[in-house]
């Protein structure tokens, strides 16, 4: 093994240790995590946006964290659905890890928050191999990245407990093959349900809030084969 696959290695287990800590202290707090993981432009931000302030229409107490490279352009929009939201400028750095994650939540959760978003950075690469401490892993794609997005990018959405699919109102002016996505998703993620969603006309906001919700109630999710966290047992109902 070379010098720097060591040193990767290292770091990946040292974040995989501060994970699983942080893990358990949120759990211990009432918190599930929610790492969100796409590529640029997939429409993610509109779509959490949504999912946000349709569970403040539920009185579900909830909250955004929200990574970019630079300005804190997500962090206004996230505002707007009128839920807390911090933002993170990682200057450069193309993917959040749970040291990063830890120390902007001191001081800052508040205190009855039930779900947490992460908007990681967006990228289908090095966020893959980073365990946030959550609790599930959604990949969203957009139907105008073209449908063998699943086989150029198979670390990230094998290691996803849910697929959505976003932008749906554009499949046909974008000549998107959704038959053809789902075999591709299913070749590196057998069984993952796949959720679509369009921010613009609401469909899928509240399919991809009840989701979250029923695993933070205790309901099993999906076990992915690239699972970021293979050994974590489902909480029990609140």
């Amino acid at each position: 093994m070379c010098q720097s696959e060591e040193v990767t290695r290292a770091v990946l287990a040292r974040n995989d240790d501060l994970a699983a800590a942080l893990r358990d202290d949120l759990a211990a707090r009432g918190v599930s995590v929610v790492n969100l993981l796409s590529s640029p432009g997939s429409g993610k931000t509109e779509l959490l946006g949504r999912v946000l302030a349709r569970a403040l229409e539920r009185e579900v107490p909830v909250a955004a964290f929200t990574a970019d490279l630079a300005t804190e352009n997500d962090a206004r929009r996230l505002a707007l659905s009128g839920a807390p939201v911090k933002q993170l400028l990682t200057d450069g750095l193309c993917h959040l890890e749970a040291r990063q994650v830890r120390g902007h939540l001191e001081g800052w959760l508040p205190g009855d928050t039930a779900l947490l978003f992460v908007e990681n950075v967006g990228n289908l690469v090095c966020p893959a191999s980073y365990d946030l401490g959550e609790r599930l892993r959604i990949v969203l794609m957009a139907v105008t990245e073209g449908e063998d997005k699943p086989a150029k990018y198979p670390t990230a959405f094998g290691s996803a407990h849910l697929v959505v699919l976003t932008k749906t109102d554009l499949a046909g002016p974008a000549g998107f093959d959704e038959a053809a996505f789902a075999d591709q998703v299913r070749r590196v993620n057998p069984g993952v349900e796949i959720v679509r969603s369009c921010a613009r006309t609401g469909e899928g906001v509240d399919t991809l809030l009840d989701r979250v919700l029923a695993v933070r109630d205790g309901a099993p999710a999906h076990r992915p084969p690239l699972a970021p966290h293979p050994h974590v047992h489902a909480p029990s109902a609140p």
